[in-house]
């Protein structure tokens, strides 16, 4: 009996497609992204490079541009994974124009045009405003706990970090007396001892951690001293002492339980909803078609002090696109609550701000038992009550509402589809570029998927 089979043999010799256009379909993500980058703005990138001639040849950066956007499109940020997928994939192979550049290369390139990376932002953000998608009549605003690049288990206090800087430096001085009696006082080896470099770094990487700790010790001090004197030139002024327990006196010296990391200083241990965290805070704000407006990333883990920087962000993202619609309506969650937030973010220039006071939960139990508010808003209520009022209107909750489907999507979208659960690099600055690289990617896949581009992609390319 003779089973009725494809033939198949790993032997057989093949030729690819002899040209790129076959290798995938028109509507592909890649030929998206490379058509994307021909319409950017890459002046800054090629600024960085010669235009006589001289010296060895480097990789245009319209394909290495369009490499990271790819491959920060499909999840792939590790330098090393996207040099595999050159060899591997046929996404990247065209749009690396069957180009390998290795990962240090890429990684090379990221680092060195970091500025003109994180302006990209601002071009994609134009490009979806271009194709209708930037709708600002309603905006929300969040923050999602992202891991940094560090473990929890790298946090240590003051003492623990000088007796590790103390015992790094005593060991670099005996080193240097060691290579002194090997190569004499005035000469040096053929090559650094081995692992230099990285005792180097971590030892720097250890000050820093300790200067931070110290920082922090001293801004307290100054700031609890700040206090006790408003408090007793309040009390001189008045003649009478203030009621309440008198605030102590802090230490200039860290505290026991002070801690920083000793791989990333910069980052902060936070909580989560799954637990601890050590990493950064990154805030979006993100317009009703689930494009992000503006991003950003905090080492506070409350969210309550980022309303106000995340909408001076919004209005110089916005200006810098070229946007002239300012958002009408603006959505946060209880998170963002506070009266200072609403008397800071009051004005002609700002929108009108729906901010739950409490937990969702509280907010349907409070509808439940007093029902919707009918009338004028009654006079000489406090601003707490106000919001509470005005989110509990028809129209209030209609708006508030839209802020689940509208920010919350988007964080689950760049975690799940973006594999954003984790930063890359380390530090504050490399953290921020990094987020602004998930957000225009982000931008370009909603723009992608809509099929909405300005450019009108596929038929240019193809008829």
């Amino acid at each position: 009996m003779t089973y009725n089979l494809i033939p198949w043999d790993r032997e057989q010799g093949y030729l690819m497609a002899p040209s790129m256009r076959e290798w995938l379909s028109e509507g592909h993500l890649a030929w998206f992204v490379v058509d994307a980058v021909e319409e950017m703005e890459l002046s800054a990138f090629y600024a960085a490079y010669r235009n006589d001639g001289w010296g060895a040849a480097a990789y245009d950066p319209k394909v290495m541009v369009g490499v990271l956007l790819y491959g920060y499109c499909l999840g792939l940020r590790s330098s090393r994974r996207i040099a595999r997928a050159l060899e591997e994939d046929v996404g990247f192979r065209v749009m690396a124009a069957n180009q390998q550049p290795d990962f240090r290369t890429i990684c090379r390139f990221r680092a060195e045009h970091e500025e003109a990376l994180e302006k990209l932002f601002v071009q994609v953000l134009g490009l979806c405003r271009e194709a209708g998608l930037v709708r600002l009549g309603v905006v929300a605003l969040d923050g999602t706990k992202v891991a940094a690049n560090a473990a929890p288990e790298a946090n240590r206090n003051h003492e623990a970090l000088s007796e590790e800087v103390q015992r790094m430096l005593a060991e670099a001085k005996a080193m240097d007396a060691e290579e002194d009696g090997r190569y004499g006082a005035d000469r040096r080896g053929d090559e650094l001892p081995e692992g230099l470099g990285r005792r180097e770094d971590r030892l720097k990487r250890l000050q820093e951690a300790k200067e931070r700790l110290e920082r922090e010790a001293e801004g307290a001090a100054k700031a609890a001293q700040e206090h006790l004197g408003q408090r007793q030139a309040e009390e001189e002024a008045t003649g009478k002492k203030k009621r309440g327990r008198k605030p102590k006196r802090v230490e200039r010296i860290p505290p026991e339980e002070a801690k920083a990391n000793t791989t990333d200083p910069d980052s902060r241990i936070m909580k989560s909803r799954n637990g601890y965290v050590q990493g950064y805070n990154v805030q979006a704000v993100v317009s009703k078609d689930q494009i992000i407006v503006a991003i950003g990333v905090t080492q506070e883990a409350n969210d309550v002090q980022q309303l106000a920087p995340m909408l001076q962000t919004l209005e110089h993202t916005l200006e810098a696109a070229g946007i002239q619609e300012r958002p009408k309506v603006g959505l946060a969650d209880a998170g963002y609550w506070s009266e200072a937030n609403i008397k800071a973010c009051c004005g002609p220039q700002m929108p009108e701000l729906l901010i739950a006071t409490t937990k969702d939960w509280k907010q349907r139990k409070l509808l439940r038992e007093r029902g919707c508010p009918r009338g004028r808003m009654p006079k000489g209520l406090s601003p707490r009550n106000r919001m509470e009022r005005k989110l509990l209107t028809k129209r209030g909750r209609a708006l508030y509402k839209l802020r689940g489907v509208v920010v919350e999507p988007v964080f689950g979208q760049v975690k799940e589809g973006q594999d954003f659960r984790r930063f890359m690099r380390r530090g504050l600055e490399a953290a921020s570029s990094e987020a602004l690289l998930i957000g225009t990617t982000h931008n370009l896949l909603k723009l992608w998927r809509s099929g909405q581009a300005p450019w009108g992609w596929a038929k240019a390319r193809w008829n």
